[in-house]
């Protein structure tokens, strides 16, 4: 049975979450942004408004001497005709920066995702609510990190004591931007994508522009991202643009040189790491665009194809291999003047022994294991001793 609580209601405030860029008030509470309202008013486009709007990395954070929290939410839940359920998104509770708990939000909107026929159906559904009991006495360091990838209104905060905004960390703020393996998809959690466990392990406060489908050299990305207090930027490019088979080779080197300028009008001089892709054998040597693998998806699995053609290289298509040339001699021809900016190979995170050891189980997307190795990797070749973030790591 439940102890009762004299529960105390805190409003929720820009003051209590960190990771996010903006707040939209809602008929039902707080939805935290990861794009602001001027970026996502310049693009229609729905893949991106549903994964700037799903939290990865953003967390409530407060100091409290309560014992027992409770947070009602609304999320949205994705549906997928022809594949398995998705799990419910995880909250995960850290105290004092040790994990504490981990809960769901059942019931919440819909938005039936219909692949096969390139459909879309949004439906309304009920807020929920978490609850976490049994927190140590005394005042402490609450976070709660919303799912990574469940848009999730705010509704309510209650807890059975006082809550404070928790004072500032002084640990350096890292901005991240890539695609929908930095946004986290096939982690186990909020705290387990590859940024949050190697933001986690290098003590660094960590804000994930990580954008599933859509890091695409877009400038209002670029301007979001110069606009932002940052103490270390990193910039994961490439896979995307194969996967949307958006430009060619005679785009995206002038693309790339302008996203980073824009970077460089607000950090000029912050250390900046441009990071290529990690391995995906479908892409290596051959171009997009990135497909449904109709056949796979009619016996209820989820596989991507490349469908592409290797012999259109030849006129500008962009595979892996291509892009990864074109961002090391970009980078190393900018950073003769700008000593800041590094390069590091994807395949120095997930490379050829990796994918014989932990393939991706659709061919594009990592597993739970694979974010472990490649937040671990990140973190000791980037945060540690001669990497480039390293002065500014644990």
């Amino acid at each position: 049975m439940d102890t009762p609580h004299d529960w105390i209601t805190t409003p929720i405030t820009a003051d209590l979450l960190r990771g996010a860029l903006d707040l939209e008030r809602t008929a039902h509470g707080l939805l935290p942004h990861r794009l602001p309202a001027r970026a996502r008013a310049q693009c229609a486009d729905g893949q991106l408004a549903m994964a700037e709007s799903q939290p990865s990395g953003v967390r409530l954070v407060f100091r409290t001497r309560a014992t027992a929290v409770e947070l009602d939410t609304l999320p949205t839940k994705r549906v997928y005709p022809g594949t398995p359920p998705r799990p419910d998104g995880v909250y995960e509770l850290l105290v004092d920066g040790r994990p504490a708990g981990r809960d769901t939000v059942p019931g919440g909107n819909t938005v039936t995702i219909d692949m096969a026929a390139g459909t879309v159906e949004k439906r309304p559904g009920p807020a929920g609510t978490l609850r976490f009991t049994g927190l140590p006495g005394g005042e402490k360091d609450v976070e709660i990190w919303l799912p990574h990838d469940e848009t999730t209104e705010l509704v309510a905060l209650r807890t059975d004591a006082p809550v404070a905004p928790a004072p500032a960390s002084g640990r350096a703020v890292w901005l991240h931007h890539g695609s929908s393996i930095s946004h986290g998809s096939g982690a186990a959690g909020p705290t387990a994508t590859w940024p949050a466990l190697a933001a986690l392990r290098s003590g660094v406060d960590l804000v994930n522009l990580g954008l599933s489908g859509s890091a695409l050299l877009d400038p209002f990305t670029a301007r979001a991202l110069r606009d932002t207090p940052a103490d270390l930027i990193s910039l994961k490019i490439g896979i995307n643009l194969v996967n949307t088979d958006l430009m060619r080779l005679r785009a995206f080197g002038p693309a790339v040189h302008g996203f980073l300028d824009t970077v460089r009008e607000g950090h000029p001089a912050v250390p900046l790491l441009v990071v290529s892709p990690l391995l995906c054998p479908m892409h290596e040597d051959t171009p997009g665009p990135t497909a449904t693998d109709l056949a796979a998806l009619g016996a209820g699995r989820l596989l991507f194809r490349a469908a592409g053609d290797p012999a259109e290289r030849a006129s500008g298509k962009l595979t892996l291999r291509v892009i990864r040339e074109e961002l090391a001699r970009i980078v190393r021809q900018r950073a003769v003047e700008d000593p800041n900016l590094h390069y590091l190979d994807g395949r120095d995170l997930y490379g050829e022994a990796d994918a014989a050891e932990l393939p991706l189980p659709d061919r594009l997307h990592p597993d739970a294991a694979t974010h472990r190795r490649v937040g671990e990797r990140f973190a000791r070749l980037v945060f540690t001793a001669g990497g480039p973030f390293a002065a500014r790591g644990a």
